[in-house]
């Protein structure tokens, strides 16, 4: 493994433009001016909403970080795909240490994708407590030029930390819930019902981004008695699609272009819609309505709408303006996304069964230093729950959500063609919708929602990288919905050069830079975290509590 200690930027980047930002990561005890307790968040500068980071294409980005948290941090872009930064990609344990508490550290990241993306923290869920803020790439070349824009970026804020979370939702037998404690929706950081008015002309064209940071729920915007096309879905951009309503999962991303009414004589209302599609009905939390204004006049009066839509985004009917036909798998696997309980009836989320821990080297630093043992899923750990592919392969995912509970999974230097859905119950295929297989350039995008009781298949052109998939219900991803993939090792190890910066957090910490998931140079991982046998069924009491129909 070769080390860099001088050189920022690769030279060929040396003549882009810097966005740079100063964050020192700090806790912040607020209730984002919500009527609910505060809580001890994670933001910026000692302040909540942190700062929408707005670039262009061609752009750097740098992140100067200080960490004045008491235990480590680190940052993930997400939907960039960090093809030659993948130890920029800030994911815990996976390709990097954390920033070490009190320490400094530099993101230094290409913008080499234009959309709608995101930041947020990626170590130990931080983004749950508020590590998290937009991140827009703008195309001075977007073929769909717009008059203005306006962002939304919605997010569930808990009057309880995730650590508190994952307590009660590891109480024995299944039974903790966290409802009991339940979070408002912000929109553009601050309360729902305080969302600000969209100003239209008549004539314009606007482009609304849509970006759901959310931990938990769904959420869908609508807007009365105007046309609205999708235009880009996770940064990629899309064929225009007429739609009435778009509905968002955790991590998703849809940008809309709507062309403003020739008259000023009425004004109209926009809406963010909280479902309660697979959590508890609390009045006021799920659902929720917020209304905003749409303004063409200050004196004219509201169209009032007497049925605000909702319906599910059809991903299926939506193709990716650039054309990439379907692609045709090398390799196909099979995921079980559920859960399962220890013998002690502890819940953990899981694929296959298997519940990620951490390991003790960052998977990449292992597959950087193990030669061809690191061909070997078993060099990361068993409990890392490790794919190994090819580079350039072609692989297919056949997403399964058999339980009660959704899952938007996210995959991390990639976007994935959406190719097929369907039921987990259906025997005979009749409910089976596969996109044409010619002449169709299938919807590509980063973060896909599995259904409750549904399927969904994905295929994706493996990049050499050592990348995180993951759910991004954050509580999921916490007690173990969390599996890694790394691509190519051979060719890693011989274009990957580990910045000299990401070692020395490493040392801070006492973490080893070398070797498997435990710092051994052989096949031999004792000392891994154990791989608790897990077991699909409901203890008894939830079992008896869930065919009576109550939800804990």
């Amino acid at each position: 493994m070769r080390f860099l200690k001088c050189l920022p930027l690769l030279f060929a980047l040396t003549q882009a433009k810097y966005v740079v930002q100063n964050w020192e990561i700090t806790y912040v005890t607020t209730n984002r001016g919500l009527d609910q307790p505060p809580k001890r968040g994670v933001g910026v500068n000692n302040q909540f909403p942190l700062p929408v980071i707005r670039a262009e294409l061609g752009d750097v980005l740098i992140l100067n970080v200080h960490n004045s948290l008491d235990v480590p941090t680190s940052l993930h872009a997400h939907g960039i795909f960090q093809r030659e930064t993948n130890y920029y990609d800030g994911v815990y344990m996976v390709t990097e240490c954390g920033i070490a508490p009190g320490s400094n550290f530099t993101y230094e990241i290409p913008l080499e994708q234009s959309g709608t993306y995101w930041i947020h923290g990626h170590t130990a869920e931080q983004n749950y407590d508020g590590l998290q803020t937009p991140l827009i790439i703008y195309d001075p070349n977007d073929p769909y030029p717009v008059d203005q824009e306006y962002l939304f970026a919605v997010e569930d804020w808990w009057p309880i930390t995730i650590q508190e979370t994952l307590e009660i939702l590891q109480e024995p037998g299944g039974l903790g819930s966290p409802f009991v404690y339940p979070p408002q929706t912000l929109i553009n950081g601050e309360y729902g019902n305080l969302t600000q008015p969209m100003h239209f002309e008549p004539g314009k064209t606007y482009r609304i981004r849509l970006v759901s940071m959310m931990n938990l729920p769904l959420w869908e915007f609508a807007l009365d008695d105007h046309e609205m096309y999708v235009i880009e879905v996770d940064g990629v951009l899309t064929k225009p699609k007429l739609v009435n309503v778009v509905r968002l999962s955790p991590g998703q991303r849809v940008s809309v272009l709507i062309k403003a009414k020739e008259s000023i004589r009425r004004n109209y209302q926009y809406h963010v819609t909280v479902l309660d599609d697979y959590v508890p009905l609390i009045p006021g939390v799920y659902p929720a309505q917020f209304d905003g204004a749409v303004v063409y006049h200050p004196d004219a009066p509201v169209d009032i709408a007497q049925i605000i839509p909702s319906e599910r985004f059809d991903e299926m009917s939506i193709e990716s303006l650039d054309y990439e036909p379907v692609l045709v798998p090398d390799r196909s696997i099979f995921q079980n996304l559920t859960y399962g309980f220890t013998k002690d009836e502890i819940p953990s989320e899981t694929i296959n069964l298997i519940s990620y821990r951490n390991s003790k080297v960052p998977s990449l630093l292992s597959a950087l230093t193990t030669g061809d043992r690191a061909l070997n899923p078993i060099t990361y750990g068993p409990q890392t729950n490790t794919q190994v592919f090819k580079h350039n392969d072609v692989i297919e995912m056949l997403l399964w959500s058999p339980t009660q509970l959704p899952h938007p999974m996210h995959l991390h230097g990639h976007t994935f063609q959406i190719v097929e859905t369907g039921y987990t119950n259906d025997t005979t295929g009749e409910f089976r919708r596969r996109v044409p297989s010619s002449d169709y350039s299938p919807l590509k995008r980063d973060t896909v929602h599995v259904p409750q009781g549904e399927y969904v298949v994905v295929r994706f052109r493996a990049y050499r990288g050592v990348w995180a998939y993951h759910c991004h219900f954050q509580i999921h991803s916490g007690l173990g919905l969390f599996q890694v993939f790394v691509v190519g090792p051979e060719e890693l190890q011989q274009t990957v050069h580990i910045p000299e910066s990401l070692i020395e957090q490493c040392r801070l910490r006492d973490v080893p830079v070398h070797g498997n998931a435990v710092g051994n140079n052989a096949y031999n991982y004792n000392g891994a975290p154990q791989l608790a046998y897990l077991d699909a069924e409901l203890p008894p009491l939830a079992a008896q509590l869930a065919a009576a129909g109550v939800t804990p």
